[in-house]
Parts: structure tokens; C-alpha cells; sequence
């Protein structure tokens, strides 16, 4: 294997309490782009800290073009030709784009404290025409896309001569046309014999752009595959050591009465004369395309921003909905599309997040009814399945599906009357998807009214009773479940006419 450029063999770590990983393994050729693939807690991060030198292994060996390396720490990584570019960037918002790229190694004037902009503008520059940019040296990091500043921690990590390139979740926060361009940064850098560590839950990513796919489960290697060469079925076998025949879980139920109804909603800029109704027990399903209307429409409903005029009614009852607090009283919950920034208190255990809503249950005055509160929780983490230590356990030390059913849980534990969802399996492996797909439908068949935003075609096809597609604000289009499929919710997301057949 000649061609190889990394290899990781035997690799353990242990955590207290905690295998993490257990003989894990990857071989990494040159020029190529490696898929990692496994379930949240599958180990893909840790292997790939060891790796970074964030964590040390506690046994197991690196080896970088066939010579064995010890990886002691971040600085050690570089030197052996290996960067992270991890899904929360780091880059100093108010800083130039060189600034950002030499951060800690600035040219200076000769014989002087002094830092050659000239120099350093010239070296960045060239490191971005390497790959196509058309991004400014002197442009303020804070004002580019999430895509650019991307780039710019991909010519970060080639400025100190990164061969090996980790990439984490790096589609996450990207619209269509930034994936893209992700891609063909993605296909030079190859072209120029980097390599690549690819992690993504998103499957059909996996299949356009690597060449090799290595899967984990429960910290342990299982195996390799050629892209080309295997299938999806395949994969989700592999990281659940099961076949998933049923990834979209909806039980039949009886739909009931209206229980959320919205006229003539508006907010201006923003949406335009939202009309539709949502019914007990009813998941309905909203699509659309980024910027289409579909988060500000939620966080309007659920009272964080305002509106302009309308009329909002619970249960045909009319409501003024003028904060988060509002909604809560009238039996509206918001799980949003950022669970980490929106949903959880990272910091703090299962047991702070889920009881935040509904305080005033166990806390009367001074006194805390500590067995109410612990029933609560431990309802829930049975209920939905939260795989966890204790109730005790940091949110930040879970993975990302049991986060999510972490922030469900604490608004099923205000026994809502309507829930809106955004975005409910992002970040999710495909295991944890499924488990989702299940609490949804059993919300629904206990007569909860469900609203789920969705990027995912897939999802919204298959888990929903009803569809509105939004456009630009405004509600393009409606279908009922049997009319459903991605060319009639594209029809209506790009702004096609309502007599589509």
C-alpha cells in the first residue's frame, strides 16, 4: 500500500466508565477523500482527536507515509501534516482574511516588531488562487458567508502545509449553491494530492464526492467499502448492526379537530398572508428553500418575533401570542433548528433542561420537591429512549439524537397542545433518525398537532399528513399526503404556479 498516507492501527481509549474506542483502525490513501461513517457515539470523534492530538490513545499506533508518529498534541499534529477543520469555526471574526490565515505566525518587517501586511496580503492571495477563490486578503472575516470562512480554514490549515485534512459535518450550515462550492474546492484540493477525512451523516454527500467509506459502531471498526461499490442499505446495516426496512416510523391514527389556526399572518419583509390550520394529531409538514419563510414563520407562532397583524387561535379560541411565554401558556412548543445555541443549556444536566419549563411542579417557594422533579425526568429520559449515565449527565457530553430528544422532552413535559419541530433530525445519525420518526408519530397518535420543518424531502414525504410549501415569504403551495413528491414540492418552492399537475 504505497499510496498510503496515514494509518491507524489497534487504537484504544479509554474515558472513565467509558470504552470509547476499542482496536479501532483507518488507512487513508493519498489524494483521496475517506468517508468516516457511524451512528452519533460511534467514536468518529474521538478517533479523529487523536488524530488532531487533542486526546492521546491509550494504545495503538499512527503512522504518517509508513513511519511511525507520536501525536502529543495540536502543535505536534501540524507538524506531521494534519489539521482539523472543525463544524464550529474558529476565526476571529474582526480580523482580515491573512490575519485570520497567519494568526500566531504574522510575517514581520526585517529587524522590526512590525507585521508586513504587503507580505502576508501576497502569501494569501496566492494560497487562495491556488484553489479558485475569489475572496479578498483584506476582507473582514465577519463579513463573509459561512461558506467563504470555510474556505478560509482550508487555506488556514494548507498555509502551515496540511497534506492530511479532517472535515467535519462540513455541509451543515450551507445552502445548495455553497455545497457546491464546497465540492469543487473539495475536487482541487484532490487534484492537488491532499487528503481527506470526510465526516457527514448525509449519505447522498458520501456518494458524490469520496472514494472510500469506513464505518464504526460502539467504538470499534467494522469495515471499509468503495464507494462505487456499495450501497445505502449497505452502510445503515453496517452502523446499526441491523437493517433499518422502516427508517420512517408513522402509525395510522385518526386525524381530529382543528387545534392551531392561523389567518391573514404577517410580518413585513418577511411572510405575507399566512393562512392554514393544523389539526389534533395531524403532522404537517413545511418545505421550502433557504430563505423561504419557514423558521421565521415558527419563531412568530411561538412568540420570539412579532407580527405585524393576524390572528392566531388555539382550539378556535383567539390568542395574542407576544413572547415565547405566551405561547407556552396556550400549549405551543418550539423545538428549533439549533438545539446547541437554541434548545439546551450545554452546561447543565438532562435533568436542568428538561424541567426548565415546568418549574413551578416541584419548586414552591424555597423548597424543592426533589422526587417530583426526578419522576419528570426519568419519565421522559424511559419514554423517548435518552441513552444516559444518570439523569446528572451534562447535555454537552451526549450525542447529537439524544440532545434533540432532550429538547423534545422538555417541551413534552408541558404537555403541549401543538408542537412545532425545525429541522427535528439534523446533525442525527441515521439510527437516531429513526428513533425520532417514532416519538413524532407517538405525538401524533396522542393527539399532539405537529408542525415539522424539514430540509429533507425524504422526511417531509414520507412522516407528513399534509404539506404547505413556502416561497418567498408566502405559502406557494398545499398537498395533501398522496399528492406528495419532490418534484411538486420543488415545483411550488421555486416559486412555480398552483396548477401543477
Amino acid at each position: 500500500m504505497d499510496d498510503v498516507i496515514l494509518s491507524m492501527r489497534n487504537i484504544h481509549k479509554r474515558f472513565p466508565g467509558v470504552y470509547a474506542l476499542k482496536d479501532a483502525k483507518l488507512d487513508l490513501k493519498v489524494g483521496e477523500v475517506h468517508a468516516l461513517l457511524g451512528e452519533n457515539g460511534a467514536g468518529k470523534s474521538t478517533l479523529m482527536k487523536i488524530l488532531g492530538g487533542i486526546y492521546q490513545a491509550d494504545e495503538g499506533d499512527i503512522y504518517i507515509n509508513g513511519k511511525k508518529v507520536d501525536i502529543t498534541g495540536v502543535h505536534s499534529a501540524h507538524a506531521n501534516g494534519i489539521s482539523i477543520i472543525h463544524q464550529e469555526l474558529c476565526l476571529a471574526p474582526n480580523m482580515s482574511v491573512a490575519e485570520n490565515i497567519f494568526l500566531g505566525r504574522e510575517d514581520t518587517k526585517k529587524g522590526l516588531r512590525f507585521v508586513n501586511f504587503a507580505e502576508m496580503n501576497k502569501k494569501a492571495r496566492n494560497l487562495m488562487d491556488s484553489l479558485g477563490l475569489r475572496i479578498e486578503p483584506t476582507d473582514i472575516v465577519g463579513s463573509l458567508s459561512v461558506a467563504q470562512q470555510q474556505m478560509i480554514e482550508i487555506v488556514k490549515a494548507l498555509s502551515v502545509g496540511a497534506n492530511i485534512l479532517v472535515m467535519d459535518e462540513p455541509t451543515a450550515s450551507l445552502s445548495k449553491k455553497e455545497v457546491e462550492m464546497l465540492f469543487e474546492t473539495i475536487e482541487e484540493l484532490k487534484r492537488k494530492g491532499i487528503s481527506i477525512i470526510y465526516i457527514s451523516h448525509r449519505m447522498e454527500e458520501l456518494f458524490r464526492i469520496t472514494d472510500r467509506i469506513t464505518v464504526m459502531r460502539d467504538g470499534q471498526y467494522i469495515g471499509t467499502k468503495i464507494t462505487k461499490e456499495t450501497t445505502r442499505d449497505e452502510l445503515i446495516t453496517m452502523m446499526v448492526g441491523r437493517e433499518l426496512k422502516d427508517l420512517y416510523v408513522k402509525s395510522d391514527h385518526e386525524i381530529g379537530e382543528v387545534v392551531l389556526e392561523v389567518k391573514d399572518l404577517n410580518k413585513k419583509g418577511v411572510l405575507n398572508n399566512i393562512n392554514f390550520s393544523l389539526r389534533k394529531g395531524e403532522i404537517l409538514g413545511i418545505a421550502g428553500l433557504v430563505g423561504a419563510g419557514r423558521t421565521e414563520l415558527a419563531r412568530v407562532i411561538f412568540g420570539i418575533d412579532k407580527y405585524d397583524s393576524g390572528v392566531i387561535q388555539i382550539e378556535g379560541k383567539e390568542v395574542k401570542i407576544n413572547s415565547p411565554l405566551d405561547a407556552m401558556n396556550n400549549g405551543i412548543g418550539l423545538v428549533p433548528e439549533d438545539r446547541k445555541k437554541q434548545g439546551l443549556v450545554l452546561i447543565r444536566s438532562i435533568g436542568y433542561n428538561v424541567t426548565l419549563p415546568v418549574l413551578s411542579r416541584f419548586i414552591k417557594g424555597a423548597r424543592v420537591n426533589k422526587e417530583i422533579e426526578e419522576e419528570i425526568v426519568q419519565n421522559f429520559i424511559s419514554k423517548l429512549s435518552i441513552k444516559t449515565p444518570s439523569m446528572n449527565q451534562a447535555a454537552k457530553n451526549l450525542s447529537g439524537g439524544n440532545q434533540q430528544k432532550v429538547v423534545i422532552a422538555k417541551w413534552l413535559a408541558t404537555n403541549p397542545k401543538v408542537l412545532i419541530l425545525d429541522e427535528p433530525t439534523r446533525g442525527v445519525d441515521v439510527g437516531a433518525k429513526a428513533e425520532i420518526y417514532g416519538i413524532i408519530s407517538m405525538l401524533a397518535k396522542q393527539g399532539v398537532g405537529i408542525i415539522m420543518i424539514s430540509s429533507e424531502l425524504p422526511e417531509i414525504i414520507n412522516m407528513s399528513d399534509r404539506v404547505l410549501v413556502m416561497h418567498q415569504g408566502s405559502i406557494a403551495g398545499e398537498l395533501k399526503h398522496d399528492e406528495l413528491n419532490q418534484e411538486r414540492i420543488m415545483h411550488y418552492a421555486t416559486g412555480g404556479m398552483k396548477n401543477v399537475g
